[in-house]
């Protein structure tokens, strides 16, 4: 298996990452060797905080039924007693004007339901991850996209926004997506407001991996350049 140890270490440095990248796995039952969750969490999204700190683990569906939009970017149905919630939530966020409903048909879902989902920083990683999320400020994140786009990785270019659980699967169907992240999920997660996501996949992240400190040295050089132009053409 890949290095993801080193790997991190590597992203994390050359992106000056405040928040540690979070590598998530669809898996069809539990992997052997890692633990289940044990607990209860408001969101989906709550469990990318819980790896983000270190915490290496599984999930079932049941875990995300308190999350009625997470399970539906899952594709996890809600049992019998608590399929309304999803309608519910619908209706409460249509109601407030923070959504309209013919919106919700084009939301990025998993093309079908997993047994079990492992979240894990990605240094820690048990396993190969499908989806990994980076956080950060969005004039360092712009390395990771140019990076995938000089590695020859699909790039989404329109920013997602609500909700910001449908980065998974559009990273799965389109390649790296940029999510400006939503206000459900900034107080789940205490995602700071100058901060927002990168969703990579996780079959392209070494390659992007190798590309990344030429794009770092690049901009260093750019960013040289282009003060000298300021300074030598700006005439108030």
């Amino acid at each position: 298996m890949t290095d993801y140890r080193d790997l991190e270490h590597r992203l994390s440095q050359a992106l000056g990452l405040g928040r540690r990248p979070v590598a998530v796995t669809f898996r069809d039952a539990p992997p052997a060797g890692v633990a289940r969750f044990a607990g209860s969490e408001p969101s989906t999204c709550s469990f990318w905080r819980l790896a983000a700190a270190g915490r290496a683990f599984y999930t079932v569906p049941s875990d995300h039924y308190n999350c009625a939009i997470g399970s539906h970017t899952h594709s996890i149905p809600l049992p019998a007693e608590r399929a309304q919630e999803l309608e519910q939530t619908l209706s409460f966020m249509t109601g407030i004007g923070y959504i309209k409903m013919e919106e919700v048909p084009g939301i990025p879902t998993l093309s079908s339901a997993p047994g079990a989902i492992v979240y894990a920083s990605l240094g820690e990683t048990p396993v190969d991850p499908d989806v990994v999320l980076f956080v950060g400020r969005p004039g360092r994140l712009l390395l990771l996209q140019e990076a995938a786009q000089r590695a020859g990785v699909g790039v989404s270019a329109p920013f997602l926004g609500r909700p910001t659980c449908m980065a998974l699967p559009a990273a799965l169907a389109q390649g790296v997506v940029v999510s400006t992240g939503c206000i459900g999920n900034r107080v789940y997660t205490d995602l700071g407001e100058d901060e927002l996501y990168v969703a990579v996949p996780g079959k392209d992240l070494a390659r992007i991996a190798d590309q990344l400190q030429t794009i770092v040295a690049a901009n260093a050089t750019l960013s040289e350049y282009h003060r000298g132009r300021r300074q030598a053409l700006t005439r108030e």
